[in-house]
């Protein structure tokens, strides 16, 4: 993943990098309020047609409905002060570039990605990247990298409020170039 980033900034004149604080804390600041969220909204139709929903998505819905208000607050508050940080970085970059996986995209019917070369759920990993920097609620536009491989590698592209035209361009940019945009699907690669 990382080369693919790096041939992406290359071509970009990019060589310097900024640091996110906290990425663990934010991640798990952005699992707890979408958990509580979700549980929330999903419960009434749960407490009646919970049978209807996925046991692994009913599961985490009620794990997230019963979740303390005092959990909900705490992650709330720790997401105004990373908005803060995040912000900030803004007076150094234009966007920021990360990758949105740290890995292929998965098959749709594989429960599994490779990550530190060691198989893990992909359920719970491929947001290890996204979540973060979703959580201070910033534009992200996520587009495929080309010719990375059999599936595609994602990158995100993040704004400051207000710069989502910086992402389009940026995006732009990077198809023209040939580093971003539509991948083939296996079966047309093999052909």
């Amino acid at each position: 993943m990382s080369a693919a980033i790096n041939r992406v900034c290359h071509h970009l004149g990019l060589s310097g990098t900024v640091e996110l604080p906290q990425t663990p804390t934010a991640r798990a600041a952005s699992f707890l309020i979408t958990a509580s969220e979700g549980g929330t909204l999903h419960l009434p139709r749960l407490r009646t047609v919970a049978e209807e929903y996925d046991p692994a998505t009913r599961d985490r819905l009620l794990a997230g409905a019963m979740l303390p208000a005092s959990t909900y607050v705490q992650a709330q508050r720790f997401r105004r002060w990373f908005r803060q940080q995040v912000h900030a970085l803004f007076e150094q970059v234009d966007v920021l570039i990360a990758p949105a996986v740290m890995c292929e995209a998965p098959r749709l019917d594989d429960p599994t990605v490779m990550v530190g070369g060691k198989p893990a759920s992909a359920r719970a990993n491929l947001g290890l990247y996204t979540q973060p920097l979703s959580l201070p609620g910033l534009p992200v536009l996520c587009l495929p990298l080309a010719n990375t491989g059999t599936l595609p590698l994602g990158l995100q592209l993040v704004a400051a409020p207000g710069r989502e035209a910086a992402l389009f361009s940026l995006a732009r940019k990077l198809e023209q170039a040939g580093l971003a945009g539509r991948c083939p699907l296996p079966e047309q690669q093999a052909a």
